[in-house]
């Protein structure tokens, strides 16, 4: 067990901020508006408290997830990796192309509507180009 390779996935981005050469390649960063959707699932997490914890300009990871019941599934997950919940399936399929073609997206939280118990937070979904 002690000499197991354990692969770990990054977010490209994090890794260039986090590195010295971060500062040099951060201006060469864009992002590049796609498209308005909002946050499924939110009421099915195992941690529901992630949810209030989530701020308008909030940026959030997008990561394929490997799921039985959507092929195209992408997690949303907060920047301290907890998850969110999920872009809805009826937007999913051509941001899932595109991140299978290993392009990097990320969302940003637009805005947080309360609608009884249930909290709806919109995002803005954006093509990370380097």
């Amino acid at each position: 067990m002690g000499n197991e390779l354990i692969q770990k996935k990054t977010d490209a981005i994090s890794v260039i901020e986090s590195h010295e050469l971060g500062d040099i390649l951060k201006p060469l960063i864009s992002e590049i508006y796609l498209f308005d959707s909002f946050i499924a699932g939110t009421t099915h997490l195992e941690d529901t408290s992630v949810v209030g914890q989530v701020q308008v300009g909030d940026s959030l990871v997008l990561r394929r997830e490997d799921n039985k019941y959507d092929e195209n599934a992408i997690l949303i997950l907060n920047v301290d990796d907890k998850k969110l919940g999920y872009v809805p399936e009826k937007d999913n399929l051509v941001f899932a192309r595109l991140m299978d073609a290993g392009k990097i997206l990320k969302a940003k939280v637009t805005d947080i509507e309360q609608i009884g118990t249930f909290t709806k937070i919109g995002v803005g979904i954006y093509l990370v180009d380097l």
